[in-house]
């Protein structure tokens, strides 16, 4: 059995409720095998659990490149966190900008923002990628 956000499509650990992305509940469904031609290229994990919801066409567009470079130069600060809509996360690296510890943090966001693929980020961060 695979579990499957009936928000976002994400796929969720087994025994997980809810989805560690959006916060949805879980849906038990059941892996069939695909009727594939022998010829077609293989599918990504998340071609074959995500789910497209209307809720979708909602969410904002943001750049991973544009985040990416706020992390690089006020990352310290935080801004990157408020650009991508973590408000909370924004406000701990502001309070502690003086200690350098979020500048530190802020280069590795950097770093894994330009790693990530354009359909974890758009779950992660509730965006559609422009």
């Amino acid at each position: 059995m695979s579990n499957l956000c009936t928000q976002c499509g994400a796929p969720i650990k087994d025994g997980a409720v809810r989805c560690e992305y959006c916060g949805g509940s879980v849906a038990q469904t059941t892996q069939q095998p695909a009727q594939q031609p022998l010829q077609s290229a293989p599918r990504t994990a998340y071609q074959q659990t995500a789910v497209l919801h209307p809720e979708r066409a909602n969410w904002p567009y943001k750049s991973k490149v544009v985040a990416a470079v706020l992390a690089f130069i006020l990352g310290g600060i935080g801004i990157h966190k408020f650009y991508l809509g973590r408000t909370g996360a924004g406000i701990m690296y502001l309070l502690f900008c003086w200690t350098y510890i979020p500048a530190f943090l802020a280069f590795f966001d950097a770093i894994i923002l330009l790693c990530s693929n354009d359909e974890n980020f758009m779950v992660k961060y509730r965006c559609r990628v422009n």
